[in-house]
């Protein structure tokens, strides 16, 4: 997908998913952050948190990235404890892999409680998921070009739902954007943005891609607050309490 995404509709996705992930990262707070896949995007650069690290499954040119690789791993089998990582972002990382129901087990492990997962796809019921079907046939008749790059498989949203509330995870917000047609010019694709504004308002599960944020839950986990001060109180009563009759006791006895 590298070589796709410095193409005119690539660049048009690219830049609606910067947005979207700064506005979701922005906001979430703890101490480790993991981005797994896509360097052409920085994902965590609107994120506070003072480690974060961009994990890739093998080395590619480092020529335009905005962030380098703090590790090359399989994501499948991530080097991190269990409950270690506050925050985890799978830009397209899930459709790129040939065992996306590993890397989510894999990141449901690491997550720690409460930990917050965020995932970007494409999305198959839309215009371009469409005419990335129909090239495909075409190809099988011998001719005709693919749309979108030949990788991966596409995951339906309310799939990829399921996937998340198997493992426990709650769906905390979804969002679909690029309703723009499938042009291949930035000239088409510039006189067709006002499809965007009413894509989102009319049919708004069929952009191109969705975004999916999702918080892991634990079952049975209660947080308990610190009463110790009740406690040292109630202590301190009941000490004063137990001294009064000794006292009227040694007044008789002496007075």
């Amino acid at each position: 997908m590298r070589q796709w995404f410095e193409t005119p509709p690539g660049r048009y996705l690219l830049a609606w998913e910067r947005a979207e992930f700064d506005r979701a990262v922005g906001d979430i707070f703890g101490f480790h952050a993991l981005q797994l896949g896509l360097p052409e995007l920085d994902a965590l650069r609107a994120n506070r948190m003072p480690h974060r690290w961009l994990a890739l499954r093998e080395a590619v040119p480092a020529d335009g990235n905005p962030v380098r690789p703090a590790m090359y791993c399989d994501f499948a089998n991530l080097p991190f404890e269990e409950n270690s990582i506050d925050l985890v972002v799978l830009p397209h990382s899930l459709e790129l892999n040939t065992d996306p129901h590993a890397t989510l087990r894999e990141v449901e492990r690491v997550l720690v409680p409460e930990g917050k997962v965020v995932i970007c796809c494409l999305n198959p019921a839309s215009l371009w998921g469409l005419r990335q079907r129909r090239a495909h046939l075409y190809r099988r008749l011998g001719f005709g070009e693919l749309f979108l790059p030949d990788a991966g498989d596409f995951i339906g949203y309310w799939r990829l739902r399921d996937w998340l509330r198997l493992l426990s995870f709650e769906v905390e917000s979804g969002s679909f954007g690029c309703y723009r047609p499938a042009f291949k010019t930035d000239q088409w694709l510039e006189r067709s943005d006002w499809i965007d504004a009413v894509g989102e308002r009319w049919w708004p599960i069929f952009g191109a891609v969705y975004f999916l944020v999702a918080v892991k839950r634990v079952r049975g986990m209660k947080l308990i607050g610190l009463p110790w001060k009740k406690s040292r109180k109630r202590a301190t009563a009941v000490a004063v309490a137990n001294r009064e009759p000794a006292y009227q006791e040694y007044q008789e006895e002496h007075l």
